[in-house]
């Protein structure tokens, strides 16, 4: 059995440790409040434009821009989104092996990876995994910058033949409770429907659909990893300030059994020590 000071030792560390967790659960909500305006603020303009590209794409010649034209797929990229820290409950390893089932599923073909989130690039990197490229710290400051040079990146390799296909994984974020995984094509550009097509109204292209299209559709491929981002962001805030308020409840738990273990232990020292008087005493009468 535990001695006293032994319990009381622990019982002091479970609470500066409860300290430290109700800190970073402080800190984690007062960042998800502005990366939630942030990314509330980047998707009606992302989302508007996904729809506008894609009804595009369904309307014109997928030979009038290179990142419409849709090839045999033989070489595959795979957007792989996680942090930069851990300590977010399963966030990171979810999204990781997310990515691993959609390795699985075209398997068949040859599959490389681009890390945004040093987390995914460590789990990658120990299971062997092919990693085209990483791009560590990229929210330590999160700009539109950097979305933009590696969806320039992503976009060469793909008119450059290096991929045929690129595909994003990541958490999209729902509520503080609440994240979802989305794996979703990136590129080439998916047309909507036919019956969409009929549907909608046509569009006048000002100065030529070429000009346009150059323009629109490397802003959008930008403008979608901009918005991944923030989702993610926004949702690895979510998923620590949740992880964090659980294990502040474990540790006050845990110091309400051990103050408990420790008040019988001390309650048996004291029974103990008053039975060695009293035997004594007892003794000296004899």
């Amino acid at each position: 059995m535990a001695s006293l000071k032994q319990i009381r030792r622990r019982i002091t560390g479970v609470k500066n440790t409860s300290q430290i967790t109700r800190a970073m659960q402080m800190v984690a909500a007062a960042r998800l409040r502005k990366a939630q305006e942030n990314m509330e603020r980047a998707r009606p303009y992302a989302w508007k434009l996904r729809d506008v590209i894609s009804s595009l794409a369904a309307r014109t010649s997928s030979e009038m821009h290179p990142l419409l034209e849709a090839r045999d797929a033989e070489r595959i990229g795979i957007v792989n989104v996680t942090s930069d820290r851990g300590l977010c409950g399963g966030f990171n390893v979810n999204i990781c092996r997310k990515t691993q089932k959609v390795i699985v599923e075209y398997s068949n073909l040859d599959v490389e990876i681009f890390t945004l989130g040093r987390r995914g690039y460590d789990f990658f990197k120990k299971r062997n995994a092919r990693i085209y490229r990483n791009y560590p710290g990229v929210f330590q400051e999160l700009e539109f910058s950097q979305a933009a040079a590696i969806g320039s990146e992503i976009c060469e390799q793909y008119i450059n033949g290096g991929f045929d296909r690129i595909y994003l994984v990541y958490n999209e974020f729902k509520n503080i409770i609440q994240q979802t995984i989305i794996t979703e094509q990136l590129l080439p550009v998916e047309p909507i429907s036919e019956l969409e097509v009929a549907q909608n109204v046509d569009y006048i292209f000002e100065p030529d659909p070429q000009g346009v299209l150059n323009k629109l559709i490397p802003m959008h491929v930008n403008v979608q990893l901009w918005r991944v981002m923030l989702e993610s962001y926004a949702a690895e805030q979510a998923a620590r300030m949740s992880a964090m308020d659980n294990a502040t409840k474990n540790a006050v738990e845990l110091v309400d059994a051990l103050t408990l273990q420790f008040n019988k232990a001390r309650q048996a020292a004291i029974t103990k020590e008053i039975l060695e008087i009293v035997s004594g005493a007892e003794g000296l009468k004899g």
